[in-house]
């Protein structure tokens, strides 16, 4: 039996919205369609509002990121715990990547 080549297929980039096309066997993109590009907000009200809400967008941005700052400590200190556990389970001393050749 003749074997099928697999067809190449689209792909839609979660970020940027650009279509990408794979070709499976060579496991390559082979084409680039970039994304269409939006125009200027269509009216001059929409565009009042969104800077409106930007002071409101960058007070809980800070916010998030004050909160985050806060409980900085606790979270590098399980990590470390986590970390001070994994190391007590391993056996032996650790592995270094010279002793691997």
């Amino acid at each position: 039996m003749a074997e099928r080549k697999p067809a190449a297929f689209d792909v839609t980039c979660p970020g940027c919205q650009a279509r990408l096309t794979v070709d499976p066997e060579v496991k390559a993109v082979i084409q680039h369609t970039p994304a269409p590009k939006t125009g200027p907000l269509a009216s001059l009200d929409k565009a009042l509002e969104a800077i409106k809400g930007a002071p409101a967008r960058r007070e809980t941005r800070f916010q998030e990121a004050a909160d985050a700052e806060r409980s900085k400590d606790q979270v590098l200190s399980r990590k470390f715990e986590a970390g001070l556990k994994r190391a007590k389970d391993t056996p032996g001393p650790p592995r270094r990547p010279i002793d691997l050749d």
